[in-house]
């Protein structure tokens, strides 16, 4: 049995939300929720909400055991970018890139 969660349009870049993921992949849910709750990264919080919320759905809506469940894969997309401008010197102006992602998470049921 499997259940998936989707958080969107995290104010995060997904390069650094990747490095943050790398770290939790294959491992058990409960394991992972407490790794990330001491990672000092910004983006170990909305990851763990991502898998939160799938543990919640596996319990609530499928009736799974949370000590069971593991992280069967787990992305980082890019989402929309919004562009954003300073203004420097001499009437230029210089571009920023705020980007933002969307994060997945599938839990499966360890046999």
């Amino acid at each position: 049995m499997e259940t998936r969660a989707v958080t969107k349009y995290v104010g995060i870049s997904p390069q650094k939300t990747r490095w943050v993921i790398d770290q939790v992949r294959g491992m058990n849910a409960e394991q992972a929720l407490g790794l990330l709750r001491h990672m000092p990264q910004s983006a170990a919080e909305a990851v763990a909400k991502t898998i939160a919320s799938a543990l919640a759905n596996a319990e609530e809506n499928l009736g799974l055991a949370r000590e069971d469940m593991y992280i069967a894969s787990i992305s980082a997309d890019g989402a929309p970018i919004r562009r954003w401008r300073r203004f420097g010197a001499r009437g230029r102006f210089k571009p920023i890139i705020r980007r933002s992602s969307h994060i997945s998470v599938v839990l499966a049921e360890r046999e």
